[in-house]
């Protein structure tokens, strides 16, 4: 993930979200950058339905995780129960499911979102963080104790959802939380599109 700041990196190679221990999970990797092609087919599956892109999506997911990985149980981000009814189903439910199918790993719907949430664009990063505080809660008498556990998602931005969703998991007992998403944000171009916007308004 490209950072914005030159040396954001201890010498332990950790950013500084990382260091004041604000992200939830212990390592996060993804397919591809959110933009062009890629951009245009997850919108296709997530807001058309497109539903059969979920089987490619998930060769896509496996490429991106080290081959030495494995996992006790997979785990979809989910959706607050109007916008899955709205939508009609959860695009993170059907990826992870063609992941469980191709490593016989169990897909375990282990956490809810019990509150909806304010779109996450255009908020700062303290903001982000105390809309999602609160939104997830574990489901009722699933164990989760010493597993590790992959959550998957479809878009990362700046992970501040998944990694609420990933405390949740670890005080239920996860060991260890990896997240995998099929794309992630370029956060630098929100960047240069903010001061390009603030160059141009600057100059009449």
């Amino acid at each position: 993930m490209p950072f914005v700041n030159r040396f954001p990196l201890d010498e332990t190679g950790r950013c500084g979200l990382c260091r004041l221990g604000l992200q939830g999970f212990d390592a996060v990797y993804s397919y591809g950058s959110y933009e062009g092609t890629l951009r245009e087919l997850v919108h296709l599956f997530k807001y058309s339905g497109v539903r059969p892109l979920a089987r490619p999506f998930g060769g896509f997911l496996i490429q991106a995780l080290p081959r030495e990985a494995s996992f006790d149980v997979i785990v979809p981000m989910p959706l607050h129960w109007f916008k899955q009814w709205q939508r009609g189903f959860n695009q993170s439910d059907l990826l992870a499911r063609e992941i469980g199918k191709k490593w016989n790993v169990p897909v375990r719907n282990l956490v809810r979102r019990k509150k909806a949430t304010r779109p996450q664009a255009g908020l700062t990063n303290a903001k982000r963080r105390a809309n999602v505080q609160g939104a997830f809660k574990i489901t009722r008498g699933r164990p989760l104790a010493g597993m590790r556990v992959l959550l998957v998602d479809d878009v990362v931005t700046t992970g501040t959802t998944a990694s609420a969703c990933a405390r949740v998991l670890k005080r239920a007992g996860a060991a260890h939380v990896v997240l995998l998403a099929l794309a992630r944000t370029d956060r630098r171009q929100a960047v240069e599109l903010a001061f390009t916007t603030a160059a141009t308004a600057a100059g009449g």
